[in-house]
């Protein structure tokens, strides 16, 4: 069994992890753009680019996020219930700090953590969980994302949704060279294009290759820590059963999905639903709820 330090020195080396591996991607398309075209400058700017992007994730990577799904900070005043939901959980679970509150406006079921560290951290809710969900099946969901935030998991999960985005953007980025051409267009216009419209297609599989990175056994653990911290493993499983029999989605970009507690595109057809679960990082809800009800604390 692991213990909360283990969990913490696992999510560390991730984040180091997860930003080496960024910085290599960057610096080989970058060598690569600069052979190609005959210019140097391409290396040198990938150089300064992939650096300033790693410490930009690690200072800012969770207002990113937080502009990313759209979600905005609430005050004590404007929901007490819930913002004392996540007061006492953050009591009982030892974080050095509550973390903010932060609504989405939308009527779909779904909450996701986020921040650099337990002292600097976010819990964000949809206006339709807080809605729909009792205050017990309200009281799990927040203490499944105060786990993640006392593990550190927060800070591995905002890394790999920024990354994730950067690279997608790297893509559409080439795709643009390609398109422009470099010194020779006849010789190298064609390949130019063909590598760009490459990038830009598996740029969302770049993406999910990045959050793989975020283990399935973390969301299981995530739950258990959640149940231990209520002592009421039924409260979570009775609200991830109306999570998954909701029919509304979630409007969010796909780089940010693996931060919920359920994946957002679950109901979505075709294929933007496709590319989301094929490397989901979610478990099955259904083996979720199984395992919850069939704790014993």
């Amino acid at each position: 069994m692991k213990t909360a330090y283990s969990v913490v020195a696992e999510n560390n080396f991730r984040t180091v992890l997860l930003m080496t591996i960024f910085l290599s991607l960057v610096f080989g398309l970058g060598w690569v753009f600069s052979y190609l075209f005959e210019n140097k400058v391409i290396f040198y700017f990938a150089v300064i680019f992939g650096v300033l992007i790693n410490l930009l994730s690690l200072l800012w990577g969770d207002k990113m996020v937080l502009v990313l799904t759209g979600a905005k900070e609430i005050k004590k005043e404007d929901l007490p219930e819930v913002y004392r939901l996540v007061e006492n959980l953050a009591i009982s679970a030892g974080l050095p700090k509550t973390p903010k509150v932060y609504i989405i406006n939308s009527p779909a079921l779904n909450a996701f953590a986020t921040g650099k560290s337990p002292k600097n951290s976010v819990v964000a809710l949809t206006k339709g969980i807080i809605e729909k969900l009792n205050k017990e099946e309200l009281e799990g969901v927040i203490a499944h994302e105060i786990s993640h935030i006392k593990n550190y998991d927060i800070r591995v999960m905002m890394i790999a949704t920024i990354l994730a985005g950067i690279i997608a953007i790297m893509a559409d980025v080439f795709l643009r060279m390609g398109f422009l051409g470099g010194r020779d267009r006849e010789k190298g216009n064609g390949l130019f294009f063909l590598i760009g419209l490459i990038l830009a297609l598996l740029a969302p599989l770049f993406a999910q290759l990045m959050v793989l990175a975020i283990s399935r056994k973390r969301e299981f653990m995530a739950d258990a820590s959640g149940a231990l911290l209520t002592r009421n493993p039924e409260g979570l499983a009775s609200a991830l059963e109306k999570i998954a029999g909701s029919n509304i989605t979630l409007e969010t970009s796909p780089a940010t999905a693996h931060l919920f507690i359920v994946n957002p595109f679950k109901n979505r057809k075709g294929f933007i639903s496709w590319l989301g679960n094929l490397f989901s990082t979610h478990p099955p809800v259904e083996e979720r709820i199984r395992v919850l009800r069939n704790m014993i604390l």
